[in-house]
C-alpha cells in the first residue's frame, strides 16, 4: 500500500489549496480515499440525520506525479481517516510554493506528508514538511463510507453570483433558524425567511435551468412557473458560501424534496454539498 503524488503547476497548486481549504471549513473528520485516477474527500461514515454532508473529488489531471498502489491487486484503493482542518492548515502553508508533495508515510503513526518547496527572496529553496496523521480504514469499514446516490433534482438552477448569496443568507441566518429555497423551470429563485414579526424575500430572475425538460403538453407553462421548494438550516447553507473557497465555472442549487443539494462545477474538481430539509 503506497501513495506518492506531485504537483508543480503554479495554478493547480492554488487549486489543490482552495480544495483543501473548503474541505476543512465543510467538515470535520473526513474520508480521503485514493484511487488510480483521483483522489476523494468524503464522509467519514454514512449520514447522520440533520447533518450536512460533503463529497470532493481531484481529478488526477491536477497532478505532475501520480503514483499509487492499493491494499490489493483486486481492491485498488486506500482509504484514510483525517482531521479537515489539519490537513486544510497544512495545505495553507503551499501558498507560494514551487511544488506540492503528497505522500503516505510512516512515523510516529501513519501519516500523510505533504512537503513543499519555497523560494526565498534570495532565490534559494526551502521546504517544508508537515505530517497530518491519519487512520489507515481497514477494508472491513470501506462500507462505511459510501459514495453519495445523486438522484434527479425535482428543479435544478444555477445559482447567481456567491459573494451575492452569501451577503443575503448571512443576514437571514440572524433572522431565521431557516430559509426557503425555492425555484422553476423559468429560471426564477427566491430565497425567503419569516418570523413572527417579519417575512424577508430576495427574488433572482434569468437563471439558467441546466437540465430543464422538455414542455410540450398543453400544462407545460404552467408546469413551468411552478415554484419547487425545500427549507433548510440557515446556518449550514451560509456554512457553504462561507467555506467555498474554488473558483468554479458555475454552481448548481438542485432541490430535492429531502435535500439542497449544491453542485461545484470545475474542469478538474467536484463538489457536491448536501443540506438535509428541515
Amino acid at each position: 500500500m503506497r501513495f506518492r503524488a506531485k504537483i508543480t503547476s503554479k495554478d493547480f497548486i492554488e487549486l489543490f489549496i482552495q480544495v483543501s481549504v473548503t474541505v476543512g471549513r465543510l467538515a470535520k473528520v473526513c474520508v480521503l480515499r485514493v484511487s488510480e485516477d483521483k483522489l476523494c474527500f468524503s464522509p467519514a461514515g454514512p449520514m447522520a440525520t440533520g447533518e450536512a454532508q460533503l463529497w470532493c473529488e481531484v481529478r488526477r489531471g491536477v497532478f505532475g506525479q501520480f503514483h499509487m498502489q492499493g491494499v490489493s491487486q483486486e481492491l485498488r484503493e486506500i482509504y484514510l481517516e483525517l482531521k479537515a482542518d489539519l490537513w486544510s492548515r497544512a495545505a495553507r502553508s503551499a501558498g507560494k510554493a514551487t511544488s506540492l508533495k503528497l505522500q503516505l508515510t510512516n512515523k510516529h503513526c501513519p501519516c500523510l506528508t505533504l512537503s513543499v518547496e519555497l523560494l526565498s527572496v534570495s532565490g534559494s529553496v526551502r521546504k517544508a514538511v508537515h505530517d497530518v496523521p491519519v487512520r489507515v480504514l481497514p477494508i472491513r469499514w470501506w462500507a462505511e463510507c459510501p459514495e453519495p446516490v445523486i438522484r434527479a433534482p425535482e428543479m435544478s438552477v444555477c445559482l447567481p453570483a456567491s459573494k451575492t448569496l452569501k451577503n443575503i443568507v448571512e443576514k437571514m441566518a440572524h433572522m431565521s433558524s431557516h430559509v426557503l429555497v425555492e425555484a422553476n423551470w423559468h429560471g426564477s429563485m427566491n430565497l425567503s425567511v419569516e418570523t413572527d414579526t417579519v417575512c424577508v424575500q430576495s427574488h433572482f430572475n434569468h437563471l439558467e435551468n441546466p437540465s430543464k425538460p422538455a414542455r410540450d403538453t398543453p400544462r407545460g407553462d404552467e408546469d413551468a412557473e411552478r415554484m419547487v421548494q425545500v427549507r433548510v438550516d440557515s446556518r449550514k447553507l451560509l456554512q457553504f458560501f462561507e467555506g467555498q473557497q474554488i473558483h468554479p465555472t458555475s454552481i448548481l442549487c438542485n432541490i430535492l424534496s429531502n435535500a439542497l443539494h449544491l453542485v461545484v462545477v470545475h474542469e478538474n474538481v467536484s463538489l457536491h454539498y448536501f443540506i438535509p430539509a428541515a
